[in-house]
């Protein structure tokens, strides 16, 4: 029995280390955090959102239509003239408001014939992330709200009206002003639908590639050490560039060749996600060209080297192959965050500090990338690929230099080469 209890002890003991624990309570935090986020989507639904109002009616079905926005919203600008408009959109976008409402003058007249009426609903979009969407979501409810009053005063007045007019007595003409583009036809949730292929395949993308290539750096690294391969390969007359080089480049080209196979794989599932949204990118010019193709391929080019580089520094840090699983969880997490960030908002809406620390990840680049790039944000990619390449090469130029002092076999700069040298390839002589 104590033996029992002696091997339970060593058995725990030897688990109970930080590297066990760190991953799951940091992971806590980053779900906890989620859940905050997305749990004060309510608190977000139930604030009224900013709108403008121009109504140049003057019957009462615009009167109930007034009414529901006027209880419900903020109005920062109200006219009766159509003209106002664009002086009604620049004080939406000075208060990050979310869309100009017109009401025209027909608009009782309309309804009181048994007929449509048309409103027109200028949205100000500000980003395509999921959580973007919520103040449109909520004008969206006041407009159905409109409609459901409308209909009510319209079976209350015992009026032979058509039931299909009845139940759906307006329409709305919307035009979206997103990123410097004025898209007409589309509203923000239609847009964001339709971006959602970038904001969750390519980011699933990247962090299947940096994860997996990363394992392979990390786990190679300490592979040679636990089998001493790597105190043979630094005796070697290869010099220490082509080493780290050597590891990098295979490691990119098998990185590069398993994400091609999950990007295949993925692709045909998200495309049946997708049906009809190729159409409505050509139409209003939300495609990709050849110069951004090779923009996004550069991006995800040098943050695999970026992402490498730093597992061959964190593989340099491993004692064994055990050790080596739990130097690969700063990986995991910083591919996980930004992938995140990016599906649940968009880098414009971002407060400051959160964009500094989006931007600091070396992975979040080429994440980032298509959004901008099919808005024409060429600056946002090619600083991000700069960054990254700078990145890449400080990261490779201290590896170089810890390939050179030995610190990764000996923990000083300083090794017994002719030890080690006699260790491997000189035999003892037989005892007599």
């Amino acid at each position: 029995m104590s033996a029992l209890t002696n091997i339970i002890g060593k058995e725990i003991r030897e688990l109970l280390t930080p590297a066990t624990f760190l991953p799951i309570i940091v992971m806590a935090i980053i779900f906890g955090s989620m859940g905050n986020t997305i749990g004060g989507i309510d608190e977000e639904l139930e604030e009224a959102p900013i709108i403008a109002l121009i109504n140049n009616d003057n019957g009462e079905f615009s009167d109930i239509a007034e009414s529901v926005f006027e209880n419900n919203s903020e109005i920062i600008y109200n006219s009766t003239n159509i003209e106002n408009k664009d002086i009604a959109i620049e004080k939406l976008k000075e208060n990050d408001g979310v869309a100009l409402i017109v009401i025209k003058e027909d608009f009782s007249e309309q309804i009181s014939k048994g007929n449509i009426s048309q409103m027109d609903v200028y949205w100000i979009m500000n980003g395509a992330g999921i959580l973007d969407s919520i103040s449109s979501s909520v004008v969206q409810n006041l407009i159905d709200y409109v409609n459901t009053n409308i209909s009510k005063k319209l079976i209350s007045s015992n009026e032979s009206v058509n039931a299909t007019n009845i139940l759906n007595p307006t329409v709305k003409n919307e035009t979206t002003y997103f990123k410097g583009k004025e898209l007409i036809g589309l509203s923000p949730s239609e847009i964001s639908s339709v971006l959602s292929s970038q904001s969750t395949f390519i980011p699933v993308i990247i962090m299947i590639i940096i994860i997996m290539a990363g394992q392979m750096v990390i786990s190679s690294m300490a592979l040679e050490k636990e089998n001493k391969t790597l105190e043979t390969l630094l005796t070697l007359p290869v010099r220490r560039t082509s080493i780290v080089a050597g590891k990098i480049i295979a490691s990119a080209i098998i990185g590069l060749i398993l994400a091609l196979i999950y990007m295949i794989g993925l692709g045909y599932y998200m495309q049946s996600f997708q049906f009809g949204s190729e159409q409505v990118l050509s139409t209003f010019d939300l495609t990709l060209g050849g110069t951004d193709l090779l923009l996004i391929g550069a991006s995800i080019f040098v943050t695999l080297i970026a992402a490498l580089a730093f597992c061959m520094l964190l593989g340099t840090m491993a004692k064994n192959f055990k050790s080596a699983q739990t130097l690969t969880f700063p990986v995991v997490m910083l591919a996980l965050i930004p992938m995140f960030i990016t599906m649940f908002k968009d880098f414009d809406t971002l407060p400051f500090a959160l964009k500094a620390v989006l931007f600091g990840i070396p992975f979040s680049h080429p994440m980032m990338a298509p959004r901008a790039l099919i808005f024409d944000d060429y600056l946002m990619v090619i600083s991000g690929i700069i960054y990254v390449a700078i990145f890449a090469v400080i990261l490779i130029v201290i590896i170089v230099w810890v390939f050179k002092t030995d610190r990764l076999l000996t923990g000083s700069s300083n090794i017994n080469k002719e030890k080690i040298m006699k260790k491997f390839f000189y035999k003892r002589p037989p005892r007599i």
